[in-house]
């Protein structure tokens, strides 16, 4: 520990030899160190030109700048430095304009070195208390920072009030995982520069997270332009289903005006396609004592990794799983099918959310309806659909898939 250093201000030529023999064997310990200034105006001086100075045992009266008002160019300038005032004018007068503008404490001269020993002790205490809760914020706020580049607003709050819940390990609980992907991404890197890119992946990025975050979510990843997110998690929240549907629904509103804009600069965008999984999975802090890597584990992540993927096939923009379904009462939405993802031996009943105003939605449920009913009538129905709306890519991918002599509703995700 380094030695505390404390400035005397003091015009009386016998001050410097009086200090300097009294607190010698602290000196010669390293505890303390002095230093020396005549007036107000030299100990600013000093202060200036020494940064380590911890505080101050300032007279009242003394030539070019009294103490008081020394005082007052302290609290402006050194708001760190406790002084203490020692004079001869021990008046209240004087001792409550001390206090007043800023001094830690007053003691009366001549000098009782028991008292100014004791109170120099107490004023360093003080002191290296202010310092460490003075730590403490800063890590408490360089802490929310950095959680806030994974964690929503409330979220943040919640971690910072229970640190445990990110300690390392993890549990196995029921949360919704979130996938997006960029369209056509890649081939538009290879061929932009590389400024460009970066201002157009951080402004979208910046977009995509920010959109998680005001539906409650969480960030596990981005890699590349894809953004893996989580709710429910670390925070309990029992509408995470539903948070992570309507987050979805607000990341396509962000991704299409975002990409309008970026046409409009020359910039041909992709679409933005999204998965949306519900189940348990194995959820916490990985990666050991030295790297934080909050995320999830099971085969609910990588279907919901899936589903991203199966919008390229279907025509989608947001694919829906069953399970994530099933925790929304009231779900507004149409079925896309029962999509057979790779590597898996049963299919799952995926779906496209509505915003809940989409005029086609009830003539899509009786064409799907025929669909499922294996009725020859299904082809007409899609094909009327096509023919009213020409860019609704689903009723188109159904209806091609009959003109190519599929049926049913269950889907390869080989089928094209």
């Amino acid at each position: 520990m380094s030695a505390m250093r404390i400035l005397v201000v003091d015009d009386e030529p016998d001050v410097e030899a009086l200090i300097t023999q009294k607190f010698r064997r602290q000196v010669r310990k390293g505890e303390m160190d002095f230093c020396f200034a005549s007036d107000g105006q030299q100990a600013l001086d000093v202060l200036d030109g020494d940064a380590e100075i911890d505080m101050v045992l300032s007279d009242i009266n003394m030539p070019n700048m009294d103490g008081l008002t020394l005082l007052d160019r302290l609290s402006d300038l050194h708001v760190d430095l406790k002084t203490v005032i020692v004079s001869a004018y021990g008046d209240m007068t004087n001792i409550r304009t001390a206090m007043n503008r800023g001094a830690f404490d007053f003691i009366t001269k001549p000098i009782e070195f028991e008292d100014l020993e004791k109170t120099i002790a107490k004023t360093l205490l003080h002191l290296n208390q202010f310092r460490g809760l003075k730590t403490e914020k800063a890590q408490a706020e360089r802490a929310h920072t950095t959680l806030s580049r994974y964690f929503s607003p409330s979220v943040v709050e919640t971690l910072l009030q229970d640190p445990d819940c990110l300690s390392p390990g993890g549990e196995r609980r029921i949360a919704t995982f979130l996938f997006t992907d960029l369209q056509n991404f890649t081939p538009l890197v290879e061929s932009s520069n590389s400024d460009v890119i970066v201002d157009l992946l951080n402004a979208y990025l910046d977009g995509v997270t920010g959109v998680v975050f005001a539906h409650g979510g969480t960030v596990m990843k981005i890699v590349g332009d894809s953004v893996h997110a989580i709710f429910g998690a670390p925070a309990d929240h029992p509408d995470h289903a539903a948070q992570a549907v309507a987050c979805a629904l607000a990341i396509d509103e962000f991704a299409t005006r975002f990409r309008a804009e970026m046409k409009t600069k020359g910039i041909d965008l992709g679409a933005t396609r999204i998965g949306v999984n519900s189940g348990a999975a194995v959820i916490g802090n990985f990666g050991g004592a030295n790297f934080f890597d909050y995320t999830a584990y099971g085969d609910v992540v990588n279907i919901a990794a899936r589903l991203e993927q199966a919008n390229k096939i279907v025509g989608s923009r947001i694919c829906v799983g069953q399970n994530t379904v099933d925790l929304m009462p009231g779900f507004k939405g149409r079925v896309i099918g029962n999509l057979l993802l790779k590597g898996k031996s049963a299919s799952l009943r995926c779906y496209e959310p509505l915003t809940g105003d989409e005029k086609a939605a009830a003539g899509y449920d009786k064409a799907f309806a025929l669909l499922e009913a294996g009725d020859a009538k299904a082809k007409q129905a899609f094909a009327a659909l096509v023919g009213r709306d020409e860019e609704d890519p689903l009723a188109m991918f159904h209806l091609g898939r009959l003109l190519s002599g599929k049926a049913g509703t269950e889907i390869e995700m080989s089928d094209s």
